[in-house]
């Protein structure tokens, strides 16, 4: 657009030396942005013009401001004599993205490039990640800029960004012990891995201390991947469509140590009946998530990484075996009710999770999965066996349909020798499938499995089970994808009969290009188990 052209005139010059990829909506951008982060862990960016160009970067700032996702955003703006003036595509984008960034800051003067977009990236990558916004006039683009040294910050904090800055955490010697003698005398301690793990590479650390001290392991949404599913003390997955085992033990833990998580509503659900015999030790970097929920016994405020290696020497050597069998028990009670069905329903339908679980087998669970929101998300979930750090990428906090296609669009560009997939309800899809031609244009190579359940499933779930089965516009009329993709030049096919399944995904997979694969699921299917809203974590349905 018109207010970031000069910019775009810049990279003319550097043309050979910066990739730059042409998106086909600014949320694109900023979720394929999301997705390169949340990948590679480095801080991602994303570049448009004023007015609705950046308004459309709101949900994906907010999203990103919720699952600690660093990023930059530029946005352009009008020139600096007409702020405030109601010029063409002009929007106050300081006063609209205060709430949904880190920090916030417009130039206006081109002497202050270096020290902002220096101070921008130290913000997004600090403490807890996150997104940073800067607003840049046309003719501030277009000056000159003599001193391309960031030497002084004076001046350019924004007083709301205050809340925000990370203190350098001095670790208490006492807190430290206080946690490892708690530890060391729990009978039943359980430990639960948030993304916090990821973002501060503790995953070391992390196995280091299971192998130690013997504790069963559970993992929030966003904390797959930090822990091998196929490790031997990892017990599942928390939340309201989790495991049984981590969900109902949870109320019998005599010590929680929880690492990188905030204790969201999908993880706790009921508060006043979450986890009131334990004694909880919470790790954070973020001081304002220590006590914010649940009362913890001890916080410990730092990066994961850090105070996990603080921790190791104090701990005992231990084993737990009764306690993990307990989480066996539980879970094979899970695998007989549910699981057995949804991996080998024998006839009928194709099920959503004997998909992901035949895609998980035939990628030996080192893909990077991308999923969407809904359904196949918490299914993706369930059923993909991560063996890889930084393997599982979705929109957690804020849930956003349309995130998927265009995160794994930026993950692939990110982690190129990794296979990226991206698992996206139809629903979804058809929220942001025009970064298909982004894909196309680019030669991505993302491999896209559409769950076509021909409806917003989530939704149609809960009208079953808590609004007397009257489904309100909840069926979806769907193109035809693999016509779709194919209009884009991307290969596509078509699944529903269960024989035809592996040889599709073994073609999907087989080669370097992008590929679509269509699989049409049980239309009514419903995912368990399930805590429902307001209860207790111990009350988990399986029906």
């Amino acid at each position: 657009g018109g207010a970031i052209m000069p910019t775009y005139d810049a990279l003319y010059d550097v043309r050979e030396r910066l990739r730059h990829i042409l998106v086909r909506h600014e949320q694109g951008a900023i979720h394929a942005a999301q997705g390169y982060a949340r990948a590679s862990g480095r801080v991602g960016v994303c570049l448009v013009t004023s007015g609705p160009g950046a308004t459309n970067l709101i949900t994906g700032l907010s999203d990103a401001l919720i699952d600690s996702t660093p990023l930059v955003c530029i946005t352009g703006q009008v020139r600096s004599e007409l702020l405030g003036s109601d010029a063409f595509q002009e929007a106050d984008v300081i006063a609209l993205t205060l709430a949904a960034t880190k920090w916030s800051y417009q130039i206006t003067d081109p002497a202050e490039v270096p020290a902002v977009v220096e101070q921008a990236f130290r913000i997004a990558c600090s403490g807890r990640p996150g997104p940073v916004l800067i607003d840049f006039s046309r003719d501030a683009q277009a000056g000159l800029c003599n001193d391309l040294s960031p030497a002084s910050r004076e001046g350019i904090f924004n007083p709301y960004y205050q809340h925000w800055q990370p203190a350098a955490p001095t670790l208490d010697e006492l807190a430290l012990a206080q946690a490892a003698s708690l530890l060391n005398n729990a009978q039943k301690p359980l430990l639960m891995v948030g993304q916090g793990v990821l973002l501060a590479r503790a995953e070391q650390s992390l196995g280091t201390l299971v192998a130690k001290t013997g504790i069963p392991v559970a993992a929030t949404l966003l904390g797959l991947s930090a822990l091998s599913c196929g490790h031997p003390q990892y017990v599942g997955m928390l939340g309201m469509h989790g495991n049984v085992g981590p969900n109902r033990l949870t109320n019998e833990a005599d010590v929680i140590l929880a690492v990188g998580m905030r204790f969201d509503d999908r993880v706790t659900g009921c508060l006043e009946r979450y986890a009131r015999q334990a004694k909880i030790i919470h790790i954070d970097i973020d001081p304002a998530e220590i006590n914010r929920h649940v009362p913890a016994e001890v916080g410990l405020v730092g990066d994961a990484k850090v105070v996990l290696e603080r921790l190791l020497p104090l701990l005992d050597e231990r084993q737990h075996d009764a306690w993990l069998h307990c989480f066996q028990r539980e879970n094979s009670e899970e695998y007989r009710e549910i699981i057995a069905n949804e991996l080998e329903p024998g006839s009928g339908e194709l099920r959503m999770g004997e998909v992901i679980n035949r895609l998980s087998a035939q990628s030996a669970g080192e893909a990077i999965v991308v999923s969407d929101v809904g359904q196949h998300q918490m299914q993706a979930a369930r059923y993909y066996r991560f063996s890889s750090p930084r393997s599982h990428i979705t929109s957690g906090g804020a849930g956003t349909m349309g995130f998927a296609l265009p995160a794994a669009l930026g993950a692939k560009l990110a982690m190129p020798e990794r296979q990226v997939i991206a698992i996206i309800g139809d629903g979804g899809f058809q929220m942001t499938l025009q970064e298909l031609g982004t894909i196309a244009q680019e030669r991505v190579p993302v491999k896209i499995v559409i769950l076509n359940n021909h409806h917003l499933g989530m939704v149609r779930q809960w009208q079953e089970l808590f609004f007397d089965q009257r489904y309100s516009f909840v069926h979806m009329q769907s193109p035809d994808f693999v016509t779709l993709a194919q209009a884009y030049g991307i290969a596509g096919r078509r699944v529903s009969e269960r024989t035809d399944l592996d040889t599709a995904l073994s073609e999907l997979l087989a080669d370097d290009e992008p590929r679509l694969l269509e699989v049409s699921v049980a239309q009514m299917g419903n995912v368990f188990p399930m805590v429902p809203t307001g209860a207790a974590v111990s009350d988990i349905r399986l029906r």
